[in-house]
């Protein structure tokens, strides 16, 4: 299905259903026109209406971008896989259902963990990649997050107030940002939201987290066989994924370039959208 209308904004996209080979109903929204679309991988507990508004509408200037919500998470049917792997296999299907020749991905946070995986079992499906917020499989330092990280973003009932301490820096500047894009994300779409993500995928991304983080030298390895160009992004101060491993991605990379954006944390992408989207655009050729 080509993209909708390019004045429709993220805030009035309809959520598209599409059924594919594996048998699950895959919930989606699609914006924007161009030949290779943007497909968008969400973070850890996210669905569809987590993604800020601001930036995938700064995004989808221009070019396609499709956001979707993969298996078992937010309107989607099935059960949320707890492995990296299983998800990019879930994230394939759906690609396939979208029966799109090629495609950009952009992942951010677990989803650039899906993204990395994706690129190195379908690259000839794959044009160039994006990796928020990211860190290679095996990583050390990276098996499970810091205490009051999973305390703030881990608990049964979610808050504004707990995505924001993860999400911004503590600096007036990152918190005003994150209190107005909060109002976006939370309040800004009104009809037609997303089904909330559930603690089985809360427990079963979070295994999955956990296990690919698991030191383990030798898989560091693997990223080196993505020959795709990669932009590699994040915040300087990410209490979640910390900023090195965006410089040790970099390094393991045939072919990948860095910017690491100031005064900002995990949600880096929605305090600098316009910034970072005209990052992404640069890259991507658009």
């Amino acid at each position: 299905m080509p993209g909708n209308d390019s004045l429709m904004g993220y805030v009035d996209a309809p959520t598209l259903r599409i059924t594919a080979d594996n048998a699950i109903e895959y919930a989606y929204r699609d914006l924007g026109e161009g030949e290779v679309p943007l497909v968008l991988l969400q973070h850890f507990r996210g669905n569809l209406d987590n993604w800020d508004p601001a930036l995938v509408d700064a995004l989808a200037a221009g070019r396609r971008v499709v956001t979707f919500d993969n298996v078992g998470v937010g309107a989607t049917t099935g059960r949320t896989p707890s492995t990296i792997e299983a998800m990019a296999h879930d994230a394939i299907a759906f690609l396939e259902a979208l029966d799109v020749r090629r495609v950009d991905l952009l992942g951010f946070s677990i989803g650039s963990f899906v993204a990395q995986e994706i690129t190195l079992i379908r690259p000839d499906v794959l044009r160039r990649v994006v990796l928020a917020s990211s860190a290679p499989q095996g990583a050390a330092g990276m098996h499970g997050w810091a205490p009051e990280v999973i305390a703030a973003v881990g608990q049964p009932e979610t808050s504004p107030e707990g995505y924001i301490s993860v999400f911004f820096t503590p600096s007036d500047t990152s918190r005003e940002a994150g209190r107005q894009a909060a109002g976006r994300i939370f309040g800004g779409r009104t009809t037609d939201r997303d089904e909330p993500t559930t603690w089985q995928t809360r427990q079963a991304q979070y295994d999955a987290v956990c296990a690919w983080g698991i030191p383990n030298h030798s898989l560091l390895q693997r990223v080196a066989a993505i020959e795709l160009p990669v932009f590699v992004a994040n915040g300087d101060s990410d209490p979640m994924i910390l900023s090195r491993y965006s410089y040790l991605l970099v390094g393991l990379l045939p072919d990948a370039r860095l910017r690491i954006y100031p005064d900002s944390a995990h949600g880096f992408l929605f305090q600098h959208h316009t910034q970072f989207a005209a990052d992404v655009h640069s890259f991507l050729g658009v």
